[in-house]
């Protein structure tokens, strides 16, 4: 806090020099041998006013002063928030669209059965340990060729679908779970989505361009006895199946999850569902600790007869999810398609209200929390 302070006497000539405050003010005062009735000032805004006060000398004589004292307080440096994801030492924005790491294609498989609507494809490349990611963040890749106006492509950011040790265990690669993109446009034309085409096509040994990582909003929380709850559509599950490879599938000394992670996962086919049998494998390692839902819309309907969304098969459980949301270690990840978003606010707008909570604001509050994570596209 600094302060200048100017002093006249009538009684004496002597003059209290400005000088900076180390102490509340009364102190400061009173090392100058000089007490003051704080009665008789008054505080407005961030400046301190002192006014025909009568301070005690030291012989206990009373000397009359005119003190006009201006205080400017500094704002207090902000502290910083300590984050509750796995944030810690983060590398971000490495590699550059105009400086990209070349990588190379090691696997890649398609993940879906024939009669599924569209194909996602599962893909693994090398990246020497050079891409340093943590589960949650994305990568961009940079498809090879111009565009229409002979310009380089564009990156397009995928999130990534592997634990940050990877597929092998080895920290050297990183995997995408990627879908074709193929449509009719406006004249009945097939049209092919550029990056994802490449993507789809990638042969073993061939190169791709990556940039990044990014991304801190999908980070997994730290506590290793949190509640982890996962909604996802389609390719959405990429970041979770990277959380639930390093909750269930890896040793690390500094974490062990003890929490429970439940996963929600909405496909349109029974063909289009992903990474299943790894779910399984997951409950039998941890059956206290992991369990999944699925909402297979196409070929599943709740009592009422309505097709079987995610938010419909949420709505099974919504008394026992919106216990857990009341807790301060419940975190919410949501990544997929953006009409998920909807129906999951319109569940919990109901719940919020028979509590007597607005869900606008309590999800806002969740946000503030960092419980609430959501990458929708």
């Amino acid at each position: 806090m600094a302060s200048s302070i100017s002093v006249s006497s009538t009684a004496s000539s002597s003059a209290l020099h400005a000088h900076r405050l180390q102490q509340p003010f009364a102190e400061a005062a009173a090392s100058s041998s000089v007490s003051f009735n704080s009665q008789k000032g008054f505080l407005t805004g961030n400046r301190l006013f002192l006014d025909s006060v009568a301070p005690k000398g030291r012989n206990g004589g009373e000397k009359v002063f005119t003190v006009r004292a201006s205080v400017e307080t500094a704002a207090p440096a902000a502290a910083k928030k300590q984050s509750r994801k796995n944030d810690e030492g983060l590398v971000v924005n490495t590699y550059k669209p105009k400086t990209p790491y070349i990588g190379k294609c090691l696997l890649n498989s398609k993940i879906v059965g024939d009669d599924a609507p569209g194909e996602t494809w599962h893909m693994v490349f090398s990246t020497e340990g050079l891409v340093k990611y943590r589960e949650g963040q994305s990568i961009g890749v940079v498809p090879p060729g111009v565009d229409q106006n002979g310009k380089p492509h564009k990156l397009r950011l995928y999130s990534i679908a592997s634990s940050a040790p990877g597929d092998f265990g080895d920290y050297k690669t990183v995997s995408l779970c990627v879908k074709r993109l193929v449509y009719l446009n406006d004249k009945g034309e097939e049209v092919k989505g550029v990056c994802s085409n490449f993507l789809c096509d990638l042969k073993p040994g061939e190169e791709v361009s990556i940039t990044g990582p990014v991304g801190k909003e999908m980070l997994m929380p730290t506590d290793p006895n949190a509640t982890i709850i996962m909604l996802a559509t389609g390719t959405g599950i990429a970041p979770f199946r990277g959380f639930l490879w390093r909750m269930f599938f890896e040793k690390h000394e500094d974490y062990k999850f003890k929490g429970l992670a439940w996963l929600f996962l909405g496909v349109p086919t029974s063909s289009s569902l992903l990474y299943v049998d790894e779910y399984e494998r997951m409950k039998k390692i941890a059956p206290d600790n992991f369990r999944y839902d699925l909402a297979i819309s196409r070929e599943q309907a709740n009592a009422k007869g309505e097709k079987m969304y995610i938010q419909t098969r949420m709505a099974e459980y919504a008394d026992e999810l919106w216990e857990l949301l009341k807790k301060d270690n419940t975190f919410v990840y949501m990544c997929g398609l953006k009409g998920m978003e909807k129906g999951i606010d319109d569940i919990m707008t109901g719940l919020a209200a028979r509590d007597g909570y607005d869900w606008a604001q309590y999800k806002k509050d969740l946000k503030k929390n960092e419980q609430w994570n959501v990458e929708v596209y």
